[in-house]
């Protein structure tokens, strides 16, 4: 054999040993991924953990009246463990497999006990750890199903895993729904669950995870390592009564009017607080609901209100007096491309308080194009120093842009913007902006925003407290504003609202009927009208101001007195009759008398021992029981409140949110009315429960 035969031979044999020793490493490849690779997956997921956030119980909204209008109650997603400890043995398993079957189907009512009892052996097949059984199963449920067979072997041993969430819930349902708001995830937050989240949500906790086969995630103990921290509680400004009377004026009127939509919003004068806000559209036939929030949202043009504003310009110019006379002709008044015209026709040669009352289209048309005609930017600068063309930077979000046009907008048009803008067109402000403007007339001048939150509370401590921004400390002159008023209370007593008047007390107000602008049609197709007044009560001391705004009322007429008036006639006599402080003999009086001990709504004992002895009052605490009751009379003594699982709970004396807990685990569904506690219950204590069943719960 010659040496290059010799090298080739070499060759080959290396060329030959690689090969094998790659096929011998694509078949190791093989094994592991595919033959093996379910078990070295399994075990690569058992050997994986992490700490998952652990939701907090957010804080609770309250009205200002110490009302709840948002809390969280607990829920949990009951899984089970087909691993545990307790039932290792196949023997031990199967023997009660069938009976827990038949409980969890005889409970749910979800699926048969066969079904069940499938599904319960094709996961111990699998070997499963964290078998999901229900979503969304309240405290009391969870208690009874740790008594079933098997999960009654133990918290470990019979392989029960309840994993705690929170559910929030409106205690009120619909009332202020759309200013509480919500937050959920991949949804813009909206109302004060949104705006004040970072308070309300509270603090995360922390729990170690293991993963298990298919990826799933199981908590490593049923306890959870670093615990959450409740999110602290926000006090609104809102008044559950007066909210309560506010949305059922407005919706009655809606459903009257078959109108698209409308609001309503109160407001306290001296301090800004929103009481009550209402925003109800049209979903069906005689069915309206709270989808968008007009009151903050909608920039439309406001119509006739805003001539409050164009008056008060003139005023505080010297331009016209209250006694200086305008000529209204026939009702109408030509300007280059465009006709005004008065509603109902000419009312001769007036004054301008007579003008104002009566609403005329013409004669404000007439003033400011004359005072303002050779001085465009005069008239909307007027507008700019009183802040109305700014938004309110309210606490919640969605606040519409306000448009306030002026001689460098392209869209100003010399002939035509100036005597439009004049009663209320070719401009965009939203209900409260208007509202604001006309608080600031109530407020003899002084121009605040609006706010929503008082305050801000955690643990019964005070985190941050809200007043009112100042947005313009004197709009105008106190001889503008005097005059305004005149000029607002006079539009009740001589003009266009004056079927609003009331013998109890004095309402000042300005009504507006404006034509809506349809987005591709503009004014003159399908008409739709937009009815609104604007004011605020007792005239002489003003306490409230208020707007109510309907948007294309079908049914009827459409003008304002007789579509906005109503409602705002019906909440301003609901408030006045339930706000005590504004009757006057009654803020002198004085009474004396033997003193009492401070009454305490039932409750948790726990909590009640802590706020009797913080104020070092001794109370006989003689019942060991959760929940009591104190009878104050004879000095502190409590009084157990037997919870009996099966029977209807006493909850009489207590507070909502305990009411609502222990209502709420006996399996209730809890309905509310009034506020404060508990003094009457639509099922009788002791009676038999059955799973859903409503009981009302009646609080003064």
């Amino acid at each position: 054999m010659n040496i290059r035969t010799d090298i080739l031979l070499r060759v080959y044999i290396a060329f030959g040993m690689i090969v094998l020793l790659a096929f011998a490493v694509l078949y190791k490849l093989v094994d592991v991924q595919i033959v093996e690779g379910k078990k070295w997956r399994s075990m690569a997921d058992s050997l994986s953990t992490r700490f998952a956030n652990v939701e907090a119980a957010r804080g609770n909204i309250y009205s200002v009246d110490g009302s709840l209008l948002a809390t969280s109650v607990p829920e949990y997603e009951v899984r089970m463990d087909m691993l545990a400890g307790g039932i290792e043995k196949d023997d031990v398993f199967y023997e009660k497999v069938d009976s827990l079957a038949a409980k969890l189907s005889s409970f749910f009512g979800d699926k048969s006990k066969k079904q069940y009892s499938r599904m319960l052996r094709e996961a111990r097949t699998e070997r499963a750890r964290y078998l999901l059984l229900k979503r969304n199963v309240t405290h009391t449920e969870l208690k009874e199903i740790r008594k079933f067979p098997i999960f009654n072997m133990g918290r470990y041993k019979g392989g029960l895993i309840s994993v705690h969430q929170n559910k929030r819930i409106l205690p009120f349902q619909t009332l202020a729904a759309r200013t509480i708001g919500y937050k959920n995830k991949n949804v813009q937050p909206v109302g004060l669950e949104g705006a004040y989240s970072a308070y309300i949500d509270g603090e995360s906790g922390k729990r170690l995870m293991q993963r298990i086969a298919g990826g799933v995630w199981m908590p490593v103990n049923q306890d959870i390592e670093i615990a959450p921290k409740e999110g602290a509680d926000i006090i609104s400004t809102i008044d559950i009564n007066m909210q309560d009377v506010a949305q059922r004026a407005l919706k009655n009127q809606l459903i009257t009017s078959d109108a698209d939509h409308g609001c309503v919003i109160l407001m306290e004068v001296a301090t800004g607080e929103i009481r009550a806000v209402a925003n109800f559209s049209k979903v069906r036939e005689g069915e309206y609901k709270e989808q968008f929030n007009y009151a903050i949202a909608a920039s439309q043009d406001p119509g006739s209100t805003f001539k409050l504003a164009s008056y008060m310009a003139l005023l505080e110019d010297k331009k016209v007096d209250t006694s200086t006379l305008v000529a209204t002709e026939d009702g109408t008044y030509r300007i280059p491309g465009h006709t005004i015209r008065d509603s109902h026709g000419g009312i001769g040669t007036v004054s301008v308080k007579r003008a104002f009352e009566e609403s005329s289209n013409v004669a404000i048309a007439k003033l400011i194009n004359a005072a303002y005609q050779n001085d465009q930017e005069k008239f909307p600068a007027h507008l700019y120093d009183w802040g109305l063309n700014k938004k309110l930077e309210l606490q919640i979000p969605g606040e519409g842009q306000p448009v306030i046009k002026n001689p460098k907008n392209r869209s100003w048009n010399k002939k035509q913007t100036l005597p439009q803008m004049a009663y209320g067109y070719e401009m965009q402000i939203t209900p409260l902006q208007m509202l604001a403007f006309y608080n600031a007339v109530a407020n003899d001048g002084r121009y605040i925003a609006p706010i929503f939150v008082r305050e801000i509370r955690r643990l019964g401590n005070t985190v941050e407290q809200f007043k009112a921004r100042v947005i313009n400390e004197k709009i105008v002159s106190d001889e503008t504003i005097k005059k305004a008023q005149e000029l607002l209370e006079a539009v009740v007593l001589n003009g266009t609202a004056k079927s609003l008047a009331s013998p109890l007390y004095k309402i000042a107000g300005k009504t507006g009927t404006a034509q809506v602008a349809d987005a591709n049609k503009g004014y003159r197709v399908d008409k739709k009208y937009q009815a609104s007044f604007c004011g605020y009560f007792p005239a002489d001391n003003p306490k409230y101001s208020l707007i109510v705004v309907v948007n294309n009322p079908r049914k009827g007429t459409y003008y304002a007195a007789s579509v906005a008036g109503p409602v705002f006639r019906e909440i301003a006599d609901r408030v006045f009759a339930s706000d005590i402080n504004m009757f006057d003999p009654l803020k002198e009086q004085k009474f004396t008398g033997s003193l009492k001990l401070p009454e305490a709504k039932a409750g948790e004992r726990k909590a009640t021992q802590a706020v009797y002895k913080a104020f070092g009052i001794k109370a006989l605490f003689a019942s060991n029981s959760d929940y009591i009751s104190l009878d104050t009379n004879k000095g502190v003594v409590s009084q157990e409140v037997k919870i009996t699982e099966g029977l209807v709970p006493d909850v009489s004396g207590m507070g909502l949110k305990d009411a609502l807990y222990v209502a709420g685990n006996s399996g209730l569904k809890v309905l509310v009315r009034g506020s404060g506690k508990v003094v009457r219950q639509s099922l009788a204590a002791g009676t038999s429960v059955q799973k859903g069943l409503p009981i009302i719960l009646e609080l003064e």
